[in-house]
């Protein structure tokens, strides 16, 4: 676990520059389907082995059941956003902050309200065929 300081963490320091230089190369390579593939694919395999396969599965799923989602980082999270560029739905790895399990995130722009009361994440330790069926259903929700 990084050591924790007044303020944000070592690990939360490193994911804000993280942003900061996700945005500066959105902005040099341009907003484009592409750009976010390559950005995706980039950090997918950087991933440790058990993140990258639920990663590389959430991918597929996406793109099949969501294929209108684009692709981009987000905090170094392999994420996809809306027309609007905003996030729906991310994939948070343990590795990233040493969690005991990854995440799989859904925000603001997800359309999964429900009364009073909605999911905004799972733990995700592994995808199965009952576990892909359940996240290919909320993408499909939050994508609208």
């Amino acid at each position: 676990m990084a050591a924790k300081t007044e303020g944000l963490s070592a690990d939360e320091r490193a994911a804000v520059k993280q942003r900061a230089a996700e945005l500066r190369a959105e902005a040099k390579a341009g907003k484009t389907r592409e750009a976010g593939e390559k950005a995706i694919r980039e950090a997918i395999d950087a991933l440790p082995d058990d993140d990258r396969a639920i990663a590389e599965g959430l991918d597929r799923i996406v793109k099949e059941v969501a294929p209108q989602l684009v692709p981009k980082t987000w905090y170094g999270f392999p994420s996809y956003a809306d027309a609007n560029g905003k996030i729906v739905v991310f994939f948070k790895p343990a590795s990233k902050f040493e969690s005991r399990y990854p995440t799989l995130g859904f925000e603001e722009a997800a359309q999964l309200d429900d009364g009073d009361m909605w999911v905004t994440s799972f733990a995700l330790r592994a995808l199965t065929p009952e576990t892909e069926r359940r996240v290919a259903e909320y993408v499909r929700k939050a994508a609208g």
